[in-house]
């Protein structure tokens, strides 16, 4: 069995890979092929991608009883004594998106509340 998962390909890509695999959800192609076919699938999913990424897993006689491959993927197969796994990357993808510092709530709780009369502890403890 092959799997390959697609994300940001072009059409054209997912339209060549769906005369081969079946597509099951939006970039996952699933189905069974000779090497040969999955090796030539695969290279026409290299030269097509374009900025997009891809993954493929696929049978193969070992231990694990499967292999995988990337392509411009920010996780990396790597063989660790015979296993092939998936390394991801050690430092965090920056976000331009998301605010950076502190957010309001956390600022209430580190620093506490000011200038509020909210109960304060110090007159309670006077008057005892």
């Amino acid at each position: 069995m092959t799997v390959i998962i697609l994300t940001a390909c072009p059409p054209g890509l997912r339209g060549h890979l769906t005369q081969w695999l079946l597509e099951i959800s939006a970039g996952v192609y699933v189905g069974h092929v000779s090497t040969r076919v999955r090796r030539r699938l695969w290279a026409r999913v290299v030269d097509m991608a374009g900025p997009g990424r891809a993954l493929i897993v696929y049978q193969q006689p070992g231990e694990q009883r499967l292999s995988f491959a990337g392509h411009d993927h920010h996780w990396t197969p790597e063989d660790f004594d015979g296993i092939t796994l998936m390394r991801r990357p050690s430092q965090p993808i920056f976000n331009a998106a998301m605010p950076t510092g502190w957010s309001k709530a956390s600022r209430r709780r580190r620093f506490g509340r000011r200038g509020g009369s909210h109960g304060s502890s110090s007159t309670a403890s006077e008057e005892k």
